[in-house]
């Protein structure tokens, strides 16, 4: 029994000497360093020019179900920004796709963006491309680019431009149609598409007002 505990020692010894000690840095997780944490300076926004033939706006969940001076005031505050953009898509003739959840319809969405009767609705969760025909519906467009903007940004904004991403489309967001309960939401949202693997390669990130078509 003495040697087996003489052995138990030894092998311990050995492994704190191979591996050293452990260092503070190594022993915390983000939830013990979050007050370290130090934010990033901001990515840059860019101009950008799109092909009306080949871009397509999609506006997700404008519904006053989320979008309301309780629940997400800064939504309503970007209204007067989105009507612009949708006014200007339209008139270049862009390929524009409305989205919903739950048992919402088109009569949800504020009348200040709501869609007409020959744009397109679905009805999805965060990702507006799990289980509906979005993917299709665009190719068959021939669309290579998405203008994405809507409510949440951490929910239908993040994982709809994502998903866009890594399926190949080229993915612009118009940081100030981006919105969420609260700005540090917002904040990481844009970070992640401005930082993240394979996704961010296909992402420019940029305001309403900076598109030009």
């Amino acid at each position: 029994m003495k040697f087996r505990i003489a052995i138990a020692v030894a092998t311990a010894a050995v492994a704190a000497a191979v591996m050293g000690p452990v260092s503070p840095s190594q022993a915390g997780t983000i939830i013990d360093d979050w007050a370290k944490v130090k934010v990033p300076p901001p990515p840059a926004l860019k101009p950008v020019t799109v092909d009306a033939k080949t871009t397509a706006l999609l506006m997700l969940d404008f519904l006053h179900a989320n979008c309301n001076d309780k629940r997400r005031p800064r939504c309503v505050a970007s209204l007067p920004a989105m009507k612009k953009l949708l006014g200007e898509a339209r008139a270049h003739h862009l390929f524009i796709v409305y989205t919903g959840f739950g048992k919402h319809t088109p009569k949800d969405v504020w009348a200040d963006v709501a869609p007409t009767k020959d744009e397109p609705w679905l009805s999805s969760h965060a990702d507006k491309f799990l289980h509906t025909d979005l993917e299709k519906m665009l190719k068959d467009k021939g669309i290579k680019t998405v203008i994405t903007v809507g409510t949440a940004a951490h929910g239908a904004v993040l994982y709809t431009a994502s998903d866009a991403a890594l399926r190949g489309f080229k993915v612009i967001i118009p940081i100030d149609g981006s919105s969420a309960e609260n700005e540090y939401i917002e904040q990481y949202v844009v970070y992640n598409m401005a930082h993240a693997p394979t996704i961010a390669g296909n992402v420019t990130l940029t305001t309403s007002g900076m598109i030009k078509f």
